[in-house]
Parts: structure tokens; C-alpha cells; sequence
């Protein structure tokens, strides 16, 4: 690694950054130009690992305007052996105060991509962990009927019976975007969606079998792009007509493509989303510092 240097982009070195072809072509997300237009990119927390003058390693740190917490890892591609991702990983570690979140992109069959596993060795050699895999699924066309005549939905009365509904059940099966809203605000969508999702209480959907409650979901439709932000159940039979009813309100609504993140290990809703139309589009894995 004699040749090797790593150091933070400068003012005006952006194109530095975009120099390098990028492995995974096929994984969506913004791009590099659009956050630094937008504040959260930033070129001291963007930094590169040159070998003859050529980039073969870059990493950028994104912290938004007003986000309350650290900056955190959303960019990190790698040509070069994992030990050069590490490095570059450690030095920019010190320079920011300390380790931090890694969100690394993926396309949802990385497991069969072999440009998706370096950045993700460096990233343990360089003392983070695996914390757990969230894939985000994309529906386009138009939706179906609600396959089943035994729930019935309507919008929810006021943000009271929402934050009620939302109190019957600790895991939602469908949370989309959480991780951002973490990283930002330090909100749990989890158990405090209506902290992070503007719409009036009339966007979301309440599913009831025999005059009783038994789902919940947030037809975001008025979010960055339209999405299932937050859906939770307590009767899982329910599912496929919840789905069915949420995407008929955001299509009516004029969505034409509809986004939903899910937890990898919960093989029942990601199934119930195939069985809606929805098709995997990438994969995101968290990464925590140790201790």
C-alpha cells in the first residue's frame, strides 16, 4: 500500500468522486451531484483512496440539513482489496469523531454479485457489524381487486386513532424508510410514525374485520415518491387486502410506481408483496460500530 493515498475530497474535486465506475450500476439511489446540491453531502466527509492517481476506493458520508445526529456511511464503492477499504474506512473514522453507521446498497441478489462483497469485508475489518437486511420492493401497473370480501377499510378518523392503532403493535411489517428517519430526526417510525410522515390522518388506512380494527397502513402518497410508510397488522390474514386497498388509494391518487421496505427475515409479507406485484430493487444492510 506505498502508493496508496487517502484523503478527503477539497472544494471543487467532485468530479474526482464520479471518476469511478461504479460496481453495481443496477442499484437505485441519488446521486452524488443531487446531495451535494442539497447540503447533505458535504467534501469533508467524502473521501477517496488513489492508487497511481486513480480512484479505487470512495466513500461519502451524508448528514442532511437539520439531521440530528452524525453523519453516517451511505456511499462506499471499492475496486481494490478489502485491506485499502479499510484503511480509507479508519482514517476517515478518525477524522470524524469516531465510527459510524454504514447503510451499504445492494442489489437484492448481491449474494450472487461478487463486486458486493469488498466494501462489505472492509467494512468489518474496519470494526463494524452486521446489524440486519431491509430490501425495498417497487410496484408499478395497476392494482387489483381486494381478494378477499371479509375486511372492509376506510380512511382513520383523527391522528388519535392512529397513535392508538400504532400502540397495539410493536413490530409493523412494512416500515419504509426507517432507517432515515433514525439517522435524521432520531425518530422510531416504528412506534412514532406520525413524527415523520406529514400527510393529514386522512391518508391513512384502517382495516377492519366485523367492526373491529385489525391493520393500519400510511398511503404516503405526498412523500418524496408515493410509498407504504408504515403498515401494521394484527390480524396477518389481512395482508394481501390491506395491500390491495392502500394501492388502489395511492393509484387513484395518481401514483404510478409505489415503494415498501421490509425486514429480509419476514418471508410471509415479502411473499404477500410478490403476490401484490411488487419486485425487488435493491437491498440495504446495516452496519454498527462495535461497543
Amino acid at each position: 500500500m506505498t502508493d496508496l493515498v487517502i484523503r478527503p475530497l477539497v472544494a471543487g474535486e467532485e468530479s474526482l468522486f464520479t471518476s469511478m465506475p461504479d460496481p453495481l450500476p443496477g442499484v437505485p439511489r441519488n446521486s452524488y451531484a443531487a446531495g451535494l446540491a442539497s447540503g447533505g453531502y458535504r467534501p469533508e466527509h467524502t473521501w477517496v483512496a488513489l492508487r497511481g492517481g486513480r480512484v479505487v476506493a470512495r466513500a461519502a458520508w451524508v448528514l442532511p440539513p437539520g439531521a440530528v445526529g452524525r453523519p453516517w456511511l451511505e456511499w462506499f464503492d471499492l475496486s481494490a482489496e478489502p485491506d485499502v477499504g479499510a484503511v480509507l474506512l479508519r482514517t476517515a473514522h478518525a477524522a470524524l469523531g469516531g465510527p459510524t453507521l454504514y447503510y451499504a446498497a445492494l442489489p437484492p441478489d448481491w449474494r450472487d454479485e461478487p463486486a458486493a462483497d469488498p466494501p462489505m469485508a472492509a467494512a468489518r475489518l474496519a470494526g463494524l457489524v452486521e446489524q440486519g437486511e431491509r430490501l425495498r420492493w417497487k410496484w408499478t401497473g395497476t392494482p387489483s381487486a381486494a381478494p378477499s370480501d371479509r375486511y372492509v377499510f376506510r380512511p382513520a378518523a383523527d391522528r388519535a386513532e392512529i397513535v392508538t392503532l400504532v400502540a397495539r403493535n410493536a413490530a409493523p411489517q412494512l416500515l419504509t424508510g426507517s432507517e432515515t428517519a433514525r439517522a435524521v430526526a432520531g425518530i422510531d417510525l416504528a412506534t412514532d410514525p406520525l413524527a415523520w410522515l406529514p400527510g393529514p390522518p386522512e391518508t391513512w388506512r384502517v382495516a377492519l374485520r366485523e367492526g373491529a380494527p385489525v391493520g393500519l397502513a400510511a398511503a404516503a402518497g405526498d412523500a418524496c415518491y408515493p410509498m407504504i410508510a408504515y403498515l401494521g397488522l394484527t390480524d396477518p390474514d389481512a395482508l394481501d387486502a390491506l395491500l390491495a386497498d392502500v394501492l388502489g388509494v395511492l393509484h387513484t391518487g395518481g401514483a404510478r410506481e409505489v415503494v415498501a421496505d421490509v425486514d429480509a427475515w419476514r418471508t410471509g409479507v415479502v411473499a404477500g408483496l410478490e403476490r401484490a406485484g411488487f419486485r425487488p430493487v435493491r437491498s440495504r444492510m446495516t452496519f454498527i460500530p462495535i461497543g
